[in-house]
C-alpha cells in the first residue's frame, strides 16, 4: 500500500479496510453513515471496500432507525457509524427495539483514544458497554496498530460482528473504535494494496436441542385440547408450510398475530385472526379455552388473548436467547428451529403424538368462531359511520401482493388487529414492536423501502410528528405514508387514564400542527381525506408516494369500537 507505513491516518484507514472486509464477507451490504470527524477512518474505509453501499443521514437516531428498518427488510445486517460523545446516545431507541425485535445490527461507533478518556478532552465519553444488555455483543480493540496480525485479527472482528449479528439470537452488535489523531492519511491509502486471508465466516452452530427430542419433550409435557399462537416474528415460506402440516396434523387452531407474517397469503382453514374479538363473548372464551398452548414468537399485540391466555401451561419455542413469558405461564421452553420442530411434528407416527391429538369437534369450533365474527364485522361495518375499521379493510385491499405495510404502535397495530381478518395474497407487515415505542418511524419506514420492499405505512399523528427529522428521508419514496389524524394518542381513550383530571393535556397530548405546511416544507406532497371516498382516491393517486393525512373523529371512533365488542358479547 502506498503511503507512510507510520503514518498515524494510514494506519487508521488500513485498520478500518480490515474491519469493513470482514464485515461484508459476513454478509453486511449497507453501511448507514452520520456525519462527524473522529469517524472519519470509517467513512474512508467504507467508500473504498468492495460490495458496500454508503447512505449518509444527518441526524443519528433517525439513521439508527433507517438502518432498522433496512435490515429488518433485507434480512442482512446493517453497519452504523457515528462519531464520538454524544452522537451514539441518539442510537439508543433503535438498539432497544433492535434487541427486542432480533433485527440485526452492527454499531461501529468512532471514539477517542484511551489517553483521553476520563481527563476532560472534548466530545470525550465513557462509550464502552453503553449499550448494556441489548447488544448481543461488545468489543473495543483498541486503538490502530501496524503488522499482519494487527490486521487479520480486525478483520476477523468484522466477520464475527456480522455473523454473531445473524445468530441463533439476532439483535445489535457493538464494536467501539478509538482513533488517534490525525484521522486523514497523509500519504495515499486505498484498498486494492491490502492483502489479506478471504475468510469464510459460518453461522453458528450445535445449539439448543434436536427437533426430535425437543418434539418428544414437547409432546410429553403437553395433554388434552391445546392450540398454538404464533406472536411476532419471521416465519420462511417454507417454516409456515411446515407449521400448516403441522397443526392439521394435531388437529388444533393456529391464532396468528398481525407481526407473526402469518395473517396474509396462503395458509389453512386453522388460521385463526379473530381471536381479539370473539374472546370478547364469554361463552365463547369459556368453551374455547384450552388444556396447553404451544407458542412461537414474542408475546402477541392483543391484551385479551394475553389475559385469556394466563394460567394455561405453556411450551414456548424459541430458537434464540430470549424467554418471552409476559404472563409466567411458560412451563418448558424449547430451545430449537421452530421450523424444524414443526416439519418432525407433522410427520411423526400416529402413537407418538396420541396425548396431543385433539378432537376433530375442536377445530371445528374453532373454525366456525371465526368465521361467525368475519360476518358479524363485515354486516356491521356496512352500516356503520366511516373509521379506522373500513379504512383498515380498503388498505389492506389495495396493497398489491408481496409489498409491505409498517403499522406504528398505540392505537394502530390494535386497530389492525381488530380489523384486517386475513387475504389470501400474501403482506409483508412490519411493526416496531420489540419494545413497542413510537418513535422513528417514518424513518424505519424509509429504511424498509431502501430494502427493496415497497412499503405503505400507517401512522398515528404523535408517532409521526415524534420523527420529523425523519421526513428528510421520505422525499422519492414510491409509496405513501399514512397519517391516521385523530386529535393525539387516542390509545388513552381506552386505557383507565380516561376521564382523569387534565386528561387531554396531560396523557391524550394533542398537538396543533398544520401537517400539510409542514410536509410540504420538506418538498414531498400532501393530501388531506376525511371519507372513504377521499381515502380510496387518494390511495389510488398516491403511487408517487408523499403523505395521506386522514382526518378522523376520535370519540366517534371509539364509540364505534365499543359498539361492536359489545355486540360480539351480545
Amino acid at each position: 500500500m502506498a503511503g507512510d507505513a507510520h503514518d498515524q491516518g494510514c494506519r487508521n484507514l488500513r485498520w478500518s479496510l480490515a474491519l469493513m472486509q470482514g464485515l461484508v464477507a459476513g454478509g453486511m451490504r449497507r453501511l448507514v453513515i452520520s456525519p462527524g470527524s473522529r469517524s472519519t477512518p470509517l467513512v474512508l474505509a467504507g467508500q473504498q471496500t468492495a460490495g458496500l453501499e454508503l447512505t449518509p443521514i444527518l441526524d443519528e437516531r433517525s439513521a439508527a432507525f433507517f438502518a432498522l428498518g433496512l435490515a429488518r427488510a433485507s434480512g442482512r445486517p446493517v453497519g452504523l457509524v457515528c462519531t464520538s460523545g454524544s452522537a451514539l446516545a441518539h442510537w439508543l431507541p433503535a438498539v432497544i427495539e433492535a434487541a427486542e425485535s432480533e433485527v440485526p445490527l452492527v454499531l461501529l461507533s468512532a471514539d477517542r483514544p484511551p489517553e483521553l478518556r476520563g481527563w476532560g478532552a472534548n466530545q470525550t465519553i465513557d462509550q464502552t458497554r453503553l449499550f448494556g444488555p441489548f447488544v448481543r455483543e461488545f468489543q473495543d480493540p483498541g486503538p490502530a496498530e501496524e503488522g499482519p496480525a494487527a490486521l487479520k485479527m480486525m478483520r476477523a472482528l468484522g466477520a464475527r460482528a456480522a455473523v454473531v449479528s445473524q445468530g441463533p439470537w439476532p439483535g445489535p452488535v457493538h464494536l467501539n473504535l478509538p482513533f488517534r489523531e490525525p484521522l486523514v492519511p497523509a500519504g495515499d491509502c486505498i484498498a486494492s494494496d491490502l492483502a489479506l486471508p478471504s475468510p469464510s465466516p459460518r453461522g453458528e452452530s450445535g445449539w439448543g436441542e434436536s427437533a426430535p427430542d425437543a418434539a418428544r419433550e414437547l409432546v410429553s409435557a403437553l395433554s388434552g385440547q391445546g392450540l398454538i399462537c404464533c406472536g411476532p416474528g419471521i416465519w420462511s415460506p417454507a417454516a409456515a408450510e411446515a407449521l400448516w402440516r403441522c397443526a392439521e396434523r394435531l388437529g388444533v387452531p393456529v391464532l396468528c398475530d398481525p407481526l407473526s407474517g402469518l395473517r396474509f397469503g396462503p395458509a389453512s382453514e386453522q388460521r385463526i385472526t379473530r381471536y381479539d374479538s370473539l374472546l370478547r363473548n364469554a361463552s365463547l372464551a369459556r368453551a374455547l379455552r384450552p388444556d396447553w398452548v404451544l407458542r412461537f414468537g414474542r408475546a402477541p399485540v392483543s391484551k385479551t388473548l394475553l389475559g385469556w391466555l394466563a394460567d394455561v401451561p405453556t411450551v414456548l419455542v424459541d430458537a434464540g436467547g430470549s424467554w418471552s413469558d409476559p404472563s409466567h405461564d411458560v412451563q418448558l421452553r424449547l430451545r430449537t428451529r421452530p421450523a424444524s420442530l414443526c416439519a418432525w411434528l407433522a410427520d411423526a407416527d400416529q402413537g407418538e403424538l396420541a396425548s396431543v391429538l385433539a378432537d376433530p369437534d375442536w377445530l371445528a369450533r374453532w373454525i366456525a368462531a371465526e368465521r361467525w365474527v368475519d360476518r358479524l364485522a363485515a354486516d356491521y361495518l356496512t352500516q356503520a359511520p366511516w373509521c379506522e375499521a373500513q379504512l383498515i379493510q380498503d388498505l389492506l385491499t389495495h396493497l398489491p401482493d408481496g409489498e409491505g405495510l409498517l403499522c406504528a404502535n398505540s392505537m394502530p397495530i390494535r386497530q389492525l388487529d381488530t380489523w384486517s381478518g386475513s387475504r389470501p395474497a400474501p403482506l409483508q407487515l412490519f411493526g416496531n414492536r420489540g419494545a413497542s415505542g413510537i418513535d422513528g418511524q417514518t424513518s424505519t419506514l424509509a429504511g424498509l423501502n431502501a430494502a427493496g420492499v415497497p412499503t405503505t405505512a400507517l401512522l398515528g399523528d404523535l408517532s409521526f410528528l415524534h420523527d420529523l427529522s425523519g421526513l428528510l428521508l421520505l422525499r422519492g419514496l414510491d409509496r405513501p405514508c399514512i397519517v391516521l389524524n385523530n386529535g393525539g394518542g387516542r390509545i388513552f381513550d381506552y386505557l383507565p387514564q380516561h376521564g382523569l383530571p387534565g386528561f387531554e393535556r396531560l396523557w391524550r397530548t394533542p398537538v396543533d400542527v398544520d401537517l400539510g405546511s409542514l410536509v410540504r416544507s420538506c418538498g414531498i406532497s400532501h393530501r388531506l381525506v376525511e371519507d372513504s371516498e377521499g381515502f380510496r382516491n387518494a390511495l389510488t393517486q398516491s403511487v408517487g408516494g408523499g403523505v395521506i393525512e386522514v382526518r378522523l373523529d376520535g370519540d366517534l371512533s371509539r364509540r364505534i369500537h365499543r359498539d361492536f365488542w359489545s355486540r360480539v358479547r351480545g
